[in-house]
């Protein structure tokens, strides 16, 4: 018998005309693998089984499951590409990662304070802050399954955006910010530093958050 083969409740009288409790034998390990054989082995016990009323005509009861196998399978489908897909987007905990990332947080908000000086006095703290800043993408870049936290630093580092890059990008154009202004783009930046590190700690949820 296929590890992939519907096992039905003994002694019980039910029959494959009826919707019974199913479950998979030897099912495997890997997440992937039971999902995709739960889908295959609940397809292929509706395609053959007959849950109509048997008086109704041949014709009637045949469209009738024709319809509900559909709408079936597309669920079914859909529930395993959603399931794949919550299974490779997010890596396993990275303890450096995390250490970087607060690490490099404190860095950036000193910086970002020096932004009421103009900016050529405090040109080399900038490129400094910068160098180790990369180091840090780099290594996010490389590690595997990584993609949305790699989006939150793309957004983070953006020179057009309204983050921690378009702070620095305004800095040098305008060569010296108010402190107003300062401090508002600081909680910013603030909270994007959280959300890639509370991803990192799996304290939020790649649902939790907000990509645009």
């Amino acid at each position: 018998m296929k590890k992939t083969d519907l096992i039905f409740p003994e002694k019980t009288g039910i029959t494959h005309t009826d919707l019974p409790y199913v479950w998979l034998k030897n099912k495997p390990a890997n997440r992937k693998i039971r999902l995709s054989h739960l889908a295959l082995s609940l397809s292929r016990f509706l395609s053959r089984s007959t849950f109509f009323n048997p008086n109704i005509n041949f014709k009637e009861n045949a469209m009738k499951k024709n319809r509900f196998l559909n709408r079936f399978r597309n669920v079914a489908l859909l529930f395993v590409i959603f399931s794949f897909a919550s299974c490779v987007s997010i890596s396993s905990f990275d303890q450096q990662a995390y250490t970087q990332t607060t690490s490099i947080k404190v860095d950036a908000l000193n910086i970002m304070d020096l932004a009421k000086y103009d900016y050529a006095t405090q040109e080399k703290a900038v490129k400094e802050y910068q160098t180790k800043q990369q180091k840090v993408y780099e290594y996010e870049k490389n590690r595997p399954k990584n993609e949305i936290t790699i989006k939150l630093w793309d957004k983070l580092l953006d020179k057009n955006g309204h983050l921690l890059g378009g702070f620095i990008n305004r800095w040098q154009t305008e060569n010296k910010l108010n402190e107003t202004y300062i401090m508002e783009a600081k909680k910013l930046v603030d909270q994007a530093f959280d959300q890639i590190s509370g991803l990192e700690s799996k304290k939020l949820k790649a649902s939790d958050i907000p990509m645009n």
